[in-house]
Protein backbone atom coordinates (compact mmCIF):
# COMPACT_ATOMS: atom_id res chain seq x y z
CA UNK A 1 0.00 0.00 0.00
CA UNK A 2 2.83 2.40 0.83
CA UNK A 3 6.05 3.24 -0.99
CA UNK A 4 9.34 4.08 0.73
CA UNK A 5 8.57 7.74 0.05
CA UNK A 6 5.18 7.32 1.78
CA UNK A 7 6.79 5.70 4.82
CA UNK A 8 9.29 8.57 5.12
CA UNK A 9 6.45 11.09 4.84
CA UNK A 10 4.42 9.29 7.53
CA UNK A 11 7.34 8.97 9.96
CA UNK A 12 8.47 12.56 9.43
CA UNK A 13 5.04 13.65 10.66
CA UNK A 14 5.57 11.72 13.90
CA UNK A 15 3.05 9.05 12.95
CA UNK A 16 3.49 5.38 12.03
CA UNK A 17 2.52 3.11 9.15
CA UNK A 18 0.46 1.03 11.57
CA UNK A 19 -1.50 4.12 12.66
CA UNK A 20 -2.20 5.20 9.08
CA UNK A 21 -3.27 1.68 8.11
CA UNK A 22 -5.64 1.72 11.07
CA UNK A 23 -7.12 5.02 9.85
CA UNK A 24 -7.70 3.59 6.37
CA UNK A 25 -9.37 0.54 7.90
CA UNK A 26 -11.59 2.91 9.89
CA UNK A 27 -12.76 4.50 6.63
CA UNK A 28 -13.63 1.07 5.29
CA UNK A 29 -15.58 -0.20 8.31
CA UNK A 30 -17.03 3.16 9.41
CA UNK A 31 -18.08 4.07 12.94
CA UNK A 32 -20.91 2.52 14.94
CA UNK A 33 -23.97 4.65 15.61
CA UNK A 34 -24.54 5.80 19.15
CA UNK A 35 -27.18 3.76 21.00
CA UNK A 36 -29.51 6.56 22.07
CA UNK A 37 -31.78 5.90 25.05
CA UNK A 38 -33.36 9.38 25.17
CA UNK A 39 -32.54 13.06 24.76
CA UNK A 40 -31.25 14.76 27.90
CA UNK A 41 -33.94 17.23 28.96
CA UNK A 42 -34.85 19.21 32.10
CA UNK A 43 -37.07 16.28 33.06
CA UNK A 44 -34.07 13.94 33.05
CA UNK A 45 -30.47 14.72 32.23
CA UNK A 46 -30.22 18.52 32.42
CA UNK A 47 -29.96 20.25 35.77
CA UNK A 48 -32.03 23.46 35.89
CA UNK A 49 -31.16 25.66 38.86
CA UNK A 50 -33.30 28.32 40.50
CA UNK A 51 -31.71 31.58 41.67
CA UNK A 52 -30.98 30.28 45.17
CA UNK A 53 -29.34 27.13 43.82
CA UNK A 54 -27.27 29.16 41.35
CA UNK A 55 -26.06 31.46 44.12
CA UNK A 56 -25.19 28.46 46.29
CA UNK A 57 -23.09 27.02 43.45
CA UNK A 58 -21.24 30.34 43.07
CA UNK A 59 -20.49 30.44 46.82
CA UNK A 60 -19.33 26.81 46.77
CA UNK A 61 -16.83 27.64 44.02
CA UNK A 62 -15.57 30.78 45.71
CA UNK A 63 -14.81 28.90 48.93
CA UNK A 64 -13.49 25.65 47.37
CA UNK A 65 -9.90 24.45 47.61
CA UNK A 66 -8.57 24.01 44.07
CA UNK A 67 -5.09 22.96 43.02
CA UNK A 68 -4.69 25.48 40.22
CA UNK A 69 -7.09 26.87 37.60
CA UNK A 70 -6.66 27.36 33.89
CA UNK A 71 -8.74 28.60 30.95
CA UNK A 72 -8.39 26.51 27.78
CA UNK A 73 -9.23 28.31 24.53
CA UNK A 74 -9.28 26.44 21.18
CA UNK A 75 -8.18 29.14 18.73
CA UNK A 76 -6.34 27.46 15.86
CA UNK A 77 -7.30 27.88 12.24
CA UNK A 78 -7.88 30.89 10.02
CA UNK A 79 -11.18 32.79 9.92
CA UNK A 80 -11.78 31.90 6.28
CA UNK A 81 -15.12 30.22 7.10
CA UNK A 82 -16.22 33.39 8.88
CA UNK A 83 -15.74 35.33 5.63
CA UNK A 84 -16.89 32.68 3.15
CA UNK A 85 -19.87 34.75 1.94
CA UNK A 86 -17.71 37.86 1.57
CA UNK A 87 -15.18 36.00 -0.56
CA UNK A 88 -18.04 34.84 -2.77
CA UNK A 89 -19.27 38.42 -3.15
CA UNK A 90 -15.79 39.69 -3.92
CA UNK A 91 -15.39 37.10 -6.68
CA UNK A 92 -18.63 38.30 -8.29
CA UNK A 93 -17.58 41.94 -8.13
CA UNK A 94 -14.19 41.13 -9.63
CA UNK A 95 -15.99 39.41 -12.51
CA UNK A 96 -17.96 42.58 -13.26
CA UNK A 97 -21.16 41.51 -11.49
CA UNK A 98 -22.82 43.34 -8.61
CA UNK A 99 -24.03 41.66 -5.42
CA UNK A 100 -27.75 41.61 -4.48
CA UNK A 101 -28.77 44.14 -1.82
CA UNK A 102 -29.89 41.34 0.52
CA UNK A 103 -26.66 39.33 0.15
CA UNK A 104 -24.24 38.99 3.11
CA UNK A 105 -21.58 40.88 1.13
CA UNK A 106 -23.88 43.85 0.46
CA UNK A 107 -25.13 43.90 4.07
CA UNK A 108 -21.53 43.85 5.30
CA UNK A 109 -20.52 46.85 3.18
CA UNK A 110 -23.68 48.77 4.06
CA UNK A 111 -22.87 48.34 7.77
CA UNK A 112 -19.08 48.67 7.58
CA UNK A 113 -19.07 51.61 10.02
CA UNK A 114 -20.57 49.42 12.77
CA UNK A 115 -17.66 46.96 12.87
CA UNK A 116 -14.88 47.40 15.44
CA UNK A 117 -12.23 47.19 12.71
CA UNK A 118 -13.72 50.04 10.68
CA UNK A 119 -11.19 52.72 9.76
CA UNK A 120 -12.43 55.70 7.77
CA UNK A 121 -8.99 56.31 6.28
CA UNK A 122 -8.76 52.73 5.04
CA UNK A 123 -12.31 52.33 3.75
CA UNK A 124 -13.03 55.90 2.60
CA UNK A 125 -16.41 57.59 2.29
CA UNK A 126 -19.41 55.26 1.79
CA UNK A 127 -20.72 54.95 -1.75
CA UNK A 128 -23.56 52.90 -3.17
CA UNK A 129 -21.51 51.55 -6.06
CA UNK A 130 -20.09 48.15 -7.09
CA UNK A 131 -16.59 49.64 -7.06
CA UNK A 132 -16.91 50.78 -3.47
CA UNK A 133 -18.29 47.38 -2.42
CA UNK A 134 -15.38 45.64 -4.14
CA UNK A 135 -12.92 48.02 -2.46
CA UNK A 136 -14.35 47.42 1.03
CA UNK A 137 -14.41 43.65 0.63
CA UNK A 138 -10.89 43.57 -0.78
CA UNK A 139 -9.50 45.82 1.97
CA UNK A 140 -11.16 43.65 4.61
CA UNK A 141 -10.19 40.25 3.27
CA UNK A 142 -6.86 40.63 1.48
CA UNK A 143 -3.37 42.00 2.01
CA UNK A 144 -4.55 45.16 0.28
CA UNK A 145 -5.87 46.09 3.72
CA UNK A 146 -6.59 44.14 6.93
CA UNK A 147 -6.02 40.68 5.40
CA UNK A 148 -8.67 39.29 7.76
CA UNK A 149 -9.45 36.43 5.38
CA UNK A 150 -6.05 34.90 6.19
CA UNK A 151 -5.90 35.63 9.93
CA UNK A 152 -7.23 33.61 12.88
CA UNK A 153 -10.44 34.72 14.59
CA UNK A 154 -8.63 35.37 17.84
CA UNK A 155 -6.74 38.42 16.54
CA UNK A 156 -9.67 40.06 14.72
CA UNK A 157 -11.19 43.14 16.31
CA UNK A 158 -14.59 42.06 17.61
CA UNK A 159 -15.75 44.96 19.80
CA UNK A 160 -15.50 48.75 19.99
CA UNK A 161 -16.28 50.61 23.21
CA UNK A 162 -17.64 54.10 23.82
CA UNK A 163 -14.18 55.46 24.68
CA UNK A 164 -12.82 54.22 21.35
CA UNK A 165 -11.08 51.14 22.75
CA UNK A 166 -11.21 48.12 20.44
CA UNK A 167 -10.73 44.54 21.52
CA UNK A 168 -9.92 41.32 19.74
CA UNK A 169 -11.67 38.08 20.62
CA UNK A 170 -8.45 37.03 22.39
CA UNK A 171 -8.46 40.23 24.46
CA UNK A 172 -12.03 39.56 25.59
CA UNK A 173 -10.97 36.10 26.79
CA UNK A 174 -8.27 37.76 28.89
CA UNK A 175 -10.86 40.05 30.46
CA UNK A 176 -13.14 37.08 31.17
CA UNK A 177 -10.38 34.94 32.66
CA UNK A 178 -9.41 37.42 35.34
CA UNK A 179 -13.04 37.56 36.46
CA UNK A 180 -13.76 33.89 37.13
CA UNK A 181 -10.50 31.91 36.77
CA UNK A 182 -8.18 33.86 39.04
CA UNK A 183 -5.86 31.82 41.25
CA UNK A 184 -5.29 32.62 44.92
CA UNK A 185 -1.99 34.36 44.05
CA UNK A 186 -3.75 36.81 41.71
CA UNK A 187 -2.70 35.10 38.49
CA UNK A 188 -4.88 33.99 35.59
CA UNK A 189 -3.63 31.08 33.48
CA UNK A 190 -4.65 30.60 29.87
CA UNK A 191 -3.70 27.86 27.42
CA UNK A 192 -4.55 28.90 23.87
CA UNK A 193 -4.27 26.38 21.04
CA UNK A 194 -3.10 28.06 17.85
CA UNK A 195 -1.46 27.25 14.53
CA UNK A 196 2.33 27.80 14.47
CA UNK A 197 2.06 30.26 11.57
CA UNK A 198 -0.23 32.47 13.67
CA UNK A 199 1.89 32.60 16.82
CA UNK A 200 3.42 36.00 16.03
CA UNK A 201 -0.08 37.47 15.53
CA UNK A 202 -1.24 36.23 18.93
CA UNK A 203 1.95 37.43 20.60
CA UNK A 204 1.43 40.88 19.09
CA UNK A 205 -2.22 40.88 20.20
CA UNK A 206 -1.15 39.90 23.73
CA UNK A 207 1.63 42.49 23.90
CA UNK A 208 -0.80 45.26 22.92
CA UNK A 209 -3.08 44.70 25.94
CA UNK A 210 -1.27 42.70 28.63
CA UNK A 211 0.24 45.60 30.58
CA UNK A 212 -2.96 47.64 30.25
CA UNK A 213 -5.20 44.85 31.50
CA UNK A 214 -2.85 43.77 34.29
CA UNK A 215 -2.85 47.32 35.68
CA UNK A 216 -6.57 47.87 35.07
CA UNK A 217 -7.75 44.62 36.63
CA UNK A 218 -4.94 43.94 39.11
CA UNK A 219 -4.12 40.55 37.61
CA UNK A 220 -1.02 38.73 36.37
CA UNK A 221 -1.47 36.71 33.20
CA UNK A 222 0.34 33.47 32.45
CA UNK A 223 -0.30 32.67 28.78
CA UNK A 224 0.77 29.44 27.09
CA UNK A 225 0.36 28.98 23.35
CA UNK A 226 0.22 25.35 22.21
CA UNK A 227 -0.06 23.73 18.81
CA UNK A 228 -2.13 20.85 17.50
CA UNK A 229 0.41 18.07 16.96
CA UNK A 230 0.93 17.18 13.29
CA UNK A 231 1.12 13.55 14.39
CA UNK A 232 -2.62 13.71 15.13
CA UNK A 233 -3.45 14.58 11.49
CA UNK A 234 -5.28 11.81 9.68
CA UNK A 235 -4.77 10.49 6.16
CA UNK A 236 -7.44 11.28 3.55
CA UNK A 237 -8.87 8.65 1.21
CA UNK A 238 -10.67 8.76 -2.15
CA UNK A 239 -14.26 7.62 -2.67
CA UNK A 240 -13.05 4.00 -2.90
CA UNK A 241 -11.21 4.26 0.44
CA UNK A 242 -7.75 4.20 -1.10
CA UNK A 243 -5.12 6.67 0.14
CA UNK A 244 -5.72 10.06 -1.48
CA UNK A 245 -2.69 11.40 -3.32
CA UNK A 246 -1.84 14.96 -4.32
CA UNK A 247 -0.61 16.00 -7.75
CA UNK A 248 2.97 14.98 -6.90
CA UNK A 249 1.90 11.56 -5.63
CA UNK A 250 2.24 12.39 -1.92
CA UNK A 251 -0.25 11.24 0.67
CA UNK A 252 -2.70 13.93 1.79
CA UNK A 253 -3.02 14.44 5.56
CA UNK A 254 -5.63 16.68 7.16
CA UNK A 255 -6.07 18.11 10.67
CA UNK A 256 -8.28 15.63 12.53
CA UNK A 257 -10.70 18.16 14.00
CA UNK A 258 -10.88 19.52 17.52
CA UNK A 259 -10.69 15.99 18.91
CA UNK A 260 -6.91 16.18 18.49
CA UNK A 261 -6.90 18.86 21.21
CA UNK A 262 -7.34 16.20 23.91
CA UNK A 263 -3.55 15.82 23.63
CA UNK A 264 -3.13 19.52 24.46
CA UNK A 265 -5.63 19.34 27.31
CA UNK A 266 -3.77 16.31 28.68
CA UNK A 267 -0.63 18.43 29.13
CA UNK A 268 -2.33 20.85 31.52
CA UNK A 269 -1.21 20.44 35.14
CA UNK A 270 -3.87 22.57 36.83
CA UNK A 271 -6.78 20.78 38.49
CA UNK A 272 -9.73 22.81 37.21
CA UNK A 273 -9.99 23.89 33.58
CA UNK A 274 -12.62 26.02 31.87
CA UNK A 275 -13.08 25.46 28.13
CA UNK A 276 -14.61 28.05 25.82
CA UNK A 277 -14.20 28.61 22.06
CA UNK A 278 -12.30 31.67 20.86
CA UNK A 279 -15.33 33.19 19.09
CA UNK A 280 -17.76 32.88 22.03
CA UNK A 281 -17.28 36.26 23.72
CA UNK A 282 -19.46 39.33 24.13
CA UNK A 283 -19.24 43.03 24.86
CA UNK A 284 -18.04 43.60 28.43
CA UNK A 285 -21.46 44.94 29.48
CA UNK A 286 -22.68 41.32 29.33
CA UNK A 287 -19.79 40.09 31.48
CA UNK A 288 -21.76 39.94 34.77
CA UNK A 289 -24.14 37.24 33.51
CA UNK A 290 -21.28 35.36 31.83
CA UNK A 291 -19.17 35.43 34.99
CA UNK A 292 -22.07 34.40 37.21
CA UNK A 293 -22.89 31.31 35.19
CA UNK A 294 -19.26 30.37 34.66
CA UNK A 295 -18.96 30.36 38.44
CA UNK A 296 -22.16 28.31 38.62
CA UNK A 297 -20.60 25.66 36.36
CA UNK A 298 -17.36 25.81 38.32
CA UNK A 299 -19.26 25.45 41.59
CA UNK A 300 -21.23 22.44 40.35
CA UNK A 301 -17.98 20.89 39.09
CA UNK A 302 -16.10 21.14 42.39
CA UNK A 303 -19.23 20.10 44.30
CA UNK A 304 -19.45 16.99 42.11
CA UNK A 305 -15.70 16.43 42.56
CA UNK A 306 -16.02 16.54 46.35
CA UNK A 307 -19.02 14.18 46.33
CA UNK A 308 -17.20 11.65 44.14
CA UNK A 309 -13.96 11.92 46.12
CA UNK A 310 -15.94 11.27 49.30
CA UNK A 311 -17.43 8.08 47.88
CA UNK A 312 -14.03 6.86 46.67
CA UNK A 313 -12.51 7.39 50.10
CA UNK A 314 -15.43 5.52 51.70
CA UNK A 315 -14.89 2.64 49.26
CA UNK A 316 -11.24 2.54 50.29
CA UNK A 317 -12.25 2.42 53.94
CA UNK A 318 -14.64 -0.52 53.56
CA UNK A 319 -12.85 -2.57 50.90
CA UNK A 320 -9.21 -1.61 51.23
CA UNK A 321 -7.58 0.50 48.54
CA UNK A 322 -6.96 -2.61 46.41
CA UNK A 323 -10.04 -4.60 47.51
CA UNK A 324 -8.18 -6.73 50.08
CA UNK A 325 -11.47 -7.37 51.82
CA UNK A 326 -12.36 -9.71 48.98
CA UNK A 327 -9.17 -11.77 49.13
CA UNK A 328 -9.56 -15.32 50.50
CA UNK A 329 -8.71 -15.41 54.19
CA UNK A 330 -5.76 -17.77 54.82
CA UNK A 331 -6.38 -20.57 57.33
CA UNK A 332 -4.40 -18.80 60.03
CA UNK A 333 -5.98 -18.20 63.44
CA UNK A 334 -6.73 -14.52 63.96
CA UNK A 335 -5.71 -13.48 60.41
CA UNK A 336 -7.67 -10.56 58.98
CA UNK A 337 -6.17 -8.55 56.11
CA UNK A 338 -7.88 -5.29 57.03
CA UNK A 339 -8.31 -5.86 60.75
CA UNK A 340 -12.11 -5.72 60.95
CA UNK A 341 -15.07 -8.09 60.95
CA UNK A 342 -15.50 -9.18 57.32
CA UNK A 343 -19.22 -9.90 57.53
CA UNK A 344 -19.83 -6.43 58.95
CA UNK A 345 -17.66 -4.81 56.28
CA UNK A 346 -19.38 -6.76 53.51
CA UNK A 347 -22.77 -5.50 54.67
CA UNK A 348 -21.38 -1.98 54.91
CA UNK A 349 -19.97 -2.31 51.39
CA UNK A 350 -23.37 -3.35 50.01
CA UNK A 351 -25.05 -0.35 51.64
CA UNK A 352 -22.37 2.00 50.29
CA UNK A 353 -22.75 0.51 46.81
CA UNK A 354 -26.49 1.15 47.06
CA UNK A 355 -25.83 4.81 47.90
CA UNK A 356 -23.33 5.21 45.06
CA UNK A 357 -25.62 3.59 42.50
CA UNK A 358 -28.46 5.88 43.56
CA UNK A 359 -26.18 8.93 43.27
CA UNK A 360 -24.95 7.92 39.81
CA UNK A 361 -28.49 7.24 38.61
CA UNK A 362 -30.10 10.40 40.01
CA UNK A 363 -27.28 12.90 39.43
CA UNK A 364 -25.42 11.63 36.35
CA UNK A 365 -27.99 9.41 34.58
CA UNK A 366 -25.68 6.41 34.96
CA UNK A 367 -27.68 3.19 35.25
CA UNK A 368 -25.36 0.36 36.26
CA UNK A 369 -25.81 -3.20 34.94
CA UNK A 370 -26.92 -5.71 37.56
CA UNK A 371 -24.25 -7.37 39.67
CA UNK A 372 -25.19 -9.63 42.58
CA UNK A 373 -21.89 -9.96 44.43
CA UNK A 374 -20.38 -7.08 46.36
CA UNK A 375 -16.92 -7.34 44.86
CA UNK A 376 -18.14 -6.93 41.28
CA UNK A 377 -20.36 -4.01 42.29
CA UNK A 378 -17.58 -2.26 44.18
CA UNK A 379 -15.02 -2.70 41.40
CA UNK A 380 -17.42 -1.41 38.73
CA UNK A 381 -18.47 1.55 40.84
CA UNK A 382 -14.88 2.50 41.60
CA UNK A 383 -14.15 2.50 37.86
CA UNK A 384 -17.15 4.75 37.19
CA UNK A 385 -16.31 7.16 39.97
CA UNK A 386 -12.56 7.44 39.43
CA UNK A 387 -12.72 9.33 36.12
CA UNK A 388 -12.24 12.93 34.94
CA UNK A 389 -15.23 15.20 35.56
CA UNK A 390 -16.90 17.64 33.21
CA UNK A 391 -19.82 19.98 33.78
CA UNK A 392 -21.27 21.27 30.52
CA UNK A 393 -23.42 24.35 30.12
CA UNK A 394 -26.51 23.74 27.99
CA UNK A 395 -28.64 26.41 26.36
CA UNK A 396 -32.16 26.17 24.97
CA UNK A 397 -32.07 25.16 21.33
CA UNK A 398 -32.64 28.22 19.16
CA UNK A 399 -31.50 26.65 15.90
CA UNK A 400 -27.80 27.41 16.42
CA UNK A 401 -25.27 24.76 15.34
CA UNK A 402 -23.82 22.64 18.12
CA UNK A 403 -23.74 19.19 19.65
CA UNK A 404 -26.82 17.97 21.50
CA UNK A 405 -27.12 16.31 24.93
CA UNK A 406 -28.35 12.71 25.02
CA UNK A 407 -28.53 9.69 27.32
CA UNK A 408 -26.89 6.73 25.58
CA UNK A 409 -26.28 3.04 26.24
CA UNK A 410 -22.62 2.11 26.66
CA UNK A 411 -21.00 -1.14 25.51
CA UNK A 412 -20.77 -2.34 29.13
CA UNK A 413 -24.55 -2.06 29.53
CA UNK A 414 -24.50 1.13 31.61
CA UNK A 415 -25.98 4.46 30.49
CA UNK A 416 -24.28 7.85 30.39
CA UNK A 417 -24.71 11.48 29.41
CA UNK A 418 -23.04 12.35 26.11
CA UNK A 419 -22.84 15.25 23.65
CA UNK A 420 -23.50 14.00 20.13
CA UNK A 421 -23.02 15.68 16.77
CA UNK A 422 -25.72 15.14 14.15
CA UNK A 423 -23.39 12.90 12.11
CA UNK A 424 -23.26 10.47 15.04
CA UNK A 425 -27.03 9.97 15.02
CA UNK A 426 -28.61 7.34 12.79
CA UNK A 427 -31.60 9.22 11.37
CA UNK A 428 -32.74 6.00 9.66
CA UNK A 429 -33.55 4.66 13.14
CA UNK A 430 -36.99 5.74 14.41
CA UNK A 431 -35.92 5.89 18.06
CA UNK A 432 -32.91 8.05 17.20
CA UNK A 433 -35.07 10.34 15.04
CA UNK A 434 -37.60 10.76 17.83
CA UNK A 435 -34.84 11.51 20.35
CA UNK A 436 -33.37 14.13 18.03
CA UNK A 437 -36.79 15.71 17.46
CA UNK A 438 -37.46 15.81 21.22
CA UNK A 439 -34.14 17.44 22.13
CA UNK A 440 -34.54 20.78 23.90
CA UNK A 441 -30.94 21.98 24.37
CA UNK A 442 -27.54 22.07 22.72
CA UNK A 443 -23.95 22.44 23.89
CA UNK A 444 -22.28 25.79 23.17
CA UNK A 445 -18.84 24.46 24.24
CA UNK A 446 -19.05 25.95 27.70
CA UNK A 447 -17.36 23.28 29.81
CA UNK A 448 -15.63 23.04 33.18
CA UNK A 449 -13.33 20.08 33.87
CA UNK A 450 -11.73 18.56 36.97
CA UNK A 451 -8.59 16.75 35.83
CA UNK A 452 -7.14 15.35 39.09
CA UNK A 453 -8.13 12.13 40.85
CA UNK A 454 -9.00 11.81 44.54
CA UNK A 455 -5.35 11.26 45.43
CA UNK A 456 -4.25 14.47 43.70
CA UNK A 457 -2.78 12.89 40.58
CA UNK A 458 -3.54 14.04 37.03
CA UNK A 459 -5.72 11.69 35.01
CA UNK A 460 -4.34 10.31 31.76
CA UNK A 461 -7.07 11.77 29.56
CA UNK A 462 -5.99 9.74 26.54
CA UNK A 463 -7.08 6.55 28.31
CA UNK A 464 -10.65 7.89 28.56
CA UNK A 465 -11.23 8.47 24.83
CA UNK A 466 -13.84 6.44 22.92
CA UNK A 467 -12.00 5.66 19.69
CA UNK A 468 -15.30 4.53 18.12
CA UNK A 469 -16.86 7.98 18.47
CA UNK A 470 -15.16 9.65 15.50
CA UNK A 471 -16.85 10.31 12.18
CA UNK A 472 -16.16 10.55 8.46
CA UNK A 473 -16.87 13.70 6.45
CA UNK A 474 -16.87 14.53 2.73
CA UNK A 475 -14.38 17.17 1.58
CA UNK A 476 -12.61 18.15 -1.62
CA UNK A 477 -9.06 18.93 -2.73
CA UNK A 478 -8.56 21.00 -5.87
CA UNK A 479 -11.98 19.93 -7.11
CA UNK A 480 -11.44 16.23 -6.34
CA UNK A 481 -13.75 14.52 -3.86
CA UNK A 482 -12.24 12.91 -0.78
CA UNK A 483 -13.15 11.53 2.62
CA UNK A 484 -11.72 12.98 5.83
CA UNK A 485 -11.45 11.26 9.21
CA UNK A 486 -12.37 13.28 12.28
CA UNK A 487 -10.99 12.05 15.59
CA UNK A 488 -13.45 11.73 18.49
CA UNK A 489 -14.39 15.35 19.22
CA UNK A 490 -12.90 17.08 22.24
CA UNK A 491 -16.31 17.46 23.91
CA UNK A 492 -17.77 14.34 22.23
CA UNK A 493 -15.88 11.04 22.05
CA UNK A 494 -12.66 12.39 23.55
CA UNK A 495 -14.56 12.98 26.81
CA UNK A 496 -16.87 9.99 26.42
CA UNK A 497 -15.50 8.11 29.45
CA UNK A 498 -15.86 11.05 31.86
CA UNK A 499 -18.33 11.68 34.66
CA UNK A 500 -20.69 14.23 33.12
CA UNK A 501 -23.23 16.72 34.42
CA UNK A 502 -25.34 18.98 32.18
CA UNK A 503 -26.47 22.34 33.60
CA UNK A 504 -28.76 24.82 31.88
CA UNK A 505 -27.26 28.30 31.39
CA UNK A 506 -28.93 31.42 29.92
CA UNK A 507 -28.79 32.00 26.19
CA UNK A 508 -27.15 35.38 26.91
CA UNK A 509 -23.95 33.51 27.83
CA UNK A 510 -23.65 32.14 24.29
CA UNK A 511 -22.58 34.70 21.70
CA UNK A 512 -20.61 32.94 18.94
CA UNK A 513 -19.30 34.64 15.83
CA UNK A 514 -19.57 32.02 13.10
CA UNK A 515 -19.96 34.53 10.24
CA UNK A 516 -18.85 38.16 10.21
CA UNK A 517 -22.42 39.50 10.25
CA UNK A 518 -22.82 37.95 13.71
CA UNK A 519 -20.76 40.90 14.94
CA UNK A 520 -23.79 43.10 14.22
CA UNK A 521 -25.84 41.27 16.87
CA UNK A 522 -26.59 43.29 20.04
CA UNK A 523 -24.14 41.27 22.17
CA UNK A 524 -21.27 42.53 20.04
CA UNK A 525 -22.34 46.14 19.61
Amino acid sequence: MFTEKDIRQIEERGSSVQTVKGQIEQFRKGFPWMDIVAPATPEKGICVLDDAQAEAAVKYYESAEINGKCKFVPASGAASRMFKDLFSGLDKLKNGEDVPADSPAAKFVANIGRFAFYDSELFGSPEDTPEYRKSVLSKTLTSEGLNYGAKPKGVLKFHRYADGETRTAFAEHLVEAQNYMRNSDGSANLVVTISPEHQHLFEEALASVQDIFEKRYGVRYNIRFTFQDKATDTVAVDVENNPFRTEDGSLLFRPAGHGALIYNLNEIEEEVVSIKNIDNVANERLLPVTVKYKKVLLGKAVELRDKIFGYLKELDAVTGADFKMFEPTPNIPGYNPIGVDEAYMSEKCQLLCNDIEEFLRDELCIEMPYAEDCKTRAIRLREKLNRPIRVCGMVRNQGEPGGGPFIIRESDGSTSLQILESVQINTADENARNALASATHFNPVDIVCCLHDYKGNSFDLLSHVDENAGFISSKSYQGRELKALELPGLWNGAMSDWNTLFVEVPLETFNPVKVVLDLLRPAHQ
